[in-house]
């Protein structure tokens, strides 16, 4: 089976001035990492362990400096960022801490976004979008705007929003952050159903109640995996 996220020796190097000054910041050093289908993989660490970049690289929003990744058995080095930008909307989802929901769009229009990309037509998009909206249990508020949405719903519509693409991963960067226990308790059933559904899923968390929802946990310090891995 081929993985979904295999990476080999990745490291990412980041670079500030010139000549006697350049600064150089070791963000990640030589990470092996597999993610196979239908898995649900926590990525937990503590700050500055190298969590974001990690996630930036696996969802294309940054590039290694050395190493291989493959996505779906694809290499990704030397993509162009037109190219990068079209598979990353087709196979990766993504689920952020702070929604980025546009607030003068409905929950519907929210959702169905992404599919404009895709050249998907209206009618289309809108059916699909209220399909995503139902599997989260919003199917009753579509026409909502994100003001008139708890955090809880919120976090729900921006779900759909990934799920809608369907994503060859389900990538998730702290996404309990701003929610209370009641409702993060909520969005947290929701990927264990997505999970039992098949979805292949990778939680960034810094919280172990979080993490010890996932399948495998994989944690890093400074830069590398510690554990795992492979």
């Amino acid at each position: 089976m081929t993985p979904v996220v295999e990476m080999r020796g990745v490291t990412k190097v980041y670079r500030s001035g010139s000549g006697a000054r350049t600064v150089e910041v070791h963000a990640l050093r030589g990470v092996d990492l597999a993610i196979q289908p239908g898995e649900y993989v926590a990525l937990m660490g503590p700050s500055g362990s190298g969590k974001s970049t990690l996630m930036h690289i696996i969802g294309l929003l940054d590039s290694p400096t050395e190493g291989e990744y493959r996505l779906g058995g694809e290499p990704v080095r030397g993509l162009s960022e037109a190219q990068l930008a079209r598979i990353r909307n087709q196979r990766v989802g993504f689920v952020f801490q702070a929604f980025f929901l546009l607030p003068r769009l409905t929950a519907l229009h929210n959702v169905a976004l992404p599919l404009v990309y895709r050249g998907v037509p209206l009618a289309k998009r809108l059916e699909r979008a209220r399909a995503a909206l139902e599997a989260v249990g919003l199917g009753d508020r579509l026409d909502h705007l994100p003001s008139e949405l708890s955090g809880g719903q919120k976090q729900r519509v921006a779900i759909a929003r990934a799920l809608v693409q369907e994503p060859d991963l389900l990538l998730a960067d702290e996404p309990t952050g701003n929610l209370d226990s009641q409702s993060s308790e909520e969005v947290l059933a929701l990927f264990d159903a997505l999970h039992r559904q098949g979805k292949t899923i990778l939680m960034v968390t810094h919280e172990y109640e979080v993490g010890a929802r996932a399948q495998r946990i994989v944690r890093l310090r400074d830069g590398r995996v510690v554990e795992g891995g492979v």
